[in-house]
């Protein structure tokens, strides 16, 4: 890829970054790499096996975010990687001396009709970013590597089942990732499997459509590594949790790794099957947060590096790590939008132009009044000050003594949180995200109306230790 077209490529990334959420991006999207760019025609490749999924759901988002960045004539083209190389949904090797049975039942064939076309393991092992030498080690996510690296090179010997923990955009998947990449590298007689709680559930629903079940059991207990990303899309799944626990027993109980990633711990897994829970419990369960300012200009100075961007001022790496205090998903994000600013104005990246380009954009992170709280926190802070159990405020109750302070902690958790809608509805009780949207906007409504209602939430502002949203 050549100079301008990587540029080019980085900025379109950007926009398709602020168009998803960061699981989505990370998993679909991330891996997409330009091919070429002639004329107002820019070819995208794309993991073979994923390509009909990606230009079916998500073909107009990266058709728009290419006119954003191109201009409003600009098609794009998506193509399937070479089928000559390896696909890196399924490591396996033909020669190996121990001849397992994962192995035998990997060179099954596909499976024939829609299930075919199903991506259900394909994850971002084709990404060079997703290595362990490119993550980025801190106070927040020591652990968690330590113990990604661990199993890497000593697969079912250390911690088996390993749970990654942590919110959105901390380094789960690139933990995931990496560990399927050192694999690959490594240990290629072994047969992993990389997928998502969601594309796990996808498969699985359309083996029960195609009535071919023993194919999709093959693919999943016949294996020696299982890397599953965003476990939590399991809840409220009876089948499918009825399925998986079943393939975690088989997996388990045959000696096999098992990793998984959530946006919570175990026991946060509310909606999920206590003998679930218990098993992810039953090994190492490694937390990430939020990376403190000296891992965010670490990341930020190591992603420079990597994309040979020209730095006229060093404090602007500063200014970004200062002003961005959430994920490292937004973290990259914000520096791309600077390096794209600085690019197109002609002007050099300074700490001035970063402040200028973030002062809109990240606001309340200049507010050093303004902490950033958990949603569980808003959730006991609002029942002490109701009267309510946590219990009662996840329940499905409708009456007005738990409705309005449901509301509250929903809108609470949308302005003083990283969280997303989706996230903040499956803390509440497996809510949709359409729930905590109407809950946000009742709330702000009520609280211009009413007194009683905005001295609610200042008392709870000033509870939990931060200013009024």
């Amino acid at each position: 890829m050549s100079h301008e077209l990587e540029h080019i490529w980085s900025r379109v990334q950007a926009q398709l970054a602020l168009a998803v959420d960061e699981p989505t991006y990370s998993i679909w999207l991330a891996p997409l790499r330009a091919l070429e760019l002639s004329g107002d025609r820019l070819l995208v490749e794309s993991p073979p096996h994923a390509q009909r999924w990606i230009q079916a759901r998500f073909g107009r988002i990266i058709q728009a975010s290419a006119q954003l960045v191109l201009g409003a004539g600009a098609v794009v083209e998506l193509v399937g990687a070479s089928a000559s190389s390896p696909d890196p949904r399924t490591i396996t090797s033909p020669g190996h001396a121990r001849r397992s049975p994962a192995a035998a039942h990997a060179e099954q064939p596909e499976p024939s009709g829609p299930a075919a076309h199903m991506p259900a393991h394909v994850g971002p092992l084709g990404n060079p970013k997703l290595t362990f030498d490119q993550f980025v080690i801190g106070d927040s996510n020591r652990l968690a590597h330590a113990a990604a690296l661990t199993v890497a090179e000593m697969p079912a010997q250390a911690y088996n089942p390993l749970f990654i923990c942590g919110p959105p955009g901390v380094g789960k998947t690139h933990l995931l990732s990496s560990i399927a990449n050192l694999l690959f590298s490594h240990n290629p007689e072994l047969t992993v499997r990389c997928t998502t709680g969601e594309a796990f559930t996808n498969e699985f629903l359309g083996s029960l459509g195609d009535r071919n079940t023993d194919h999709f059991k093959a693919r999943f207990r016949h294996i020696d590594v299982l890397l599953i990303d965003d476990v939590q899309f399991l809840e409220r799944k009876t089948k499918t949790e009825e399925e998986f626990f079943h393939t975690f027993n088989a997996l388990h109980d045959g000696g096999r790794q098992i990793v998984l990633t959530s946006d919570r711990p175990p026991h946060d897994l509310r909606a999920l099957e206590d003998r679930l829970r218990e098993r992810f419990q039953a090994g190492l369960v490694a937390d990430i947060a939020p990376p403190d300012l000296p891992t965010r200009l670490a990341i930020l100075r190591k992603r420079a590096s990597h994309d040979h961007i020209e730095l006229a001022d060093d404090r602007a790496l500063h200014v970004i790590a200062e002003r961005v205090e959430g994920n490292v998903r937004s973290l990259e994000g914000a520096l791309i939008r600077v390096v794209a600013f600085s690019s197109l104005t002609g002007r050099a990246l300074t700490s001035e132009l970063a402040s200028e380009v973030l002062s809109s954009l990240y606001p309340r992170s200049a507010s050093p009044g303004r902490r950033v709280r958990t949603v569980s926190e808003i959730q006991l802070a609002t029942c002490e000050h109701f009267g309510l159990s946590t219990e009662e405020l996840l329940s499905s109750a409708r009456t007005q003594r738990i409705a309005w302070p449901r509301q509250l902690a929903m809108y609470l958790a949308r302005e003083l949180t990283g969280e997303s809608l989706p996230a903040i509805g499956r803390d509440f009780g497996g809510r949709d995200h359409t729930t905590v949207l109407h809950a946000c906007r009742r709330t702000s409504a009520r609280i211009v109306s009413d007194d009683a209602s905005r001295e609610a939430v200042q008392k709870l502002c000033r509870a939990l230790g931060c200013d009024q949203p």
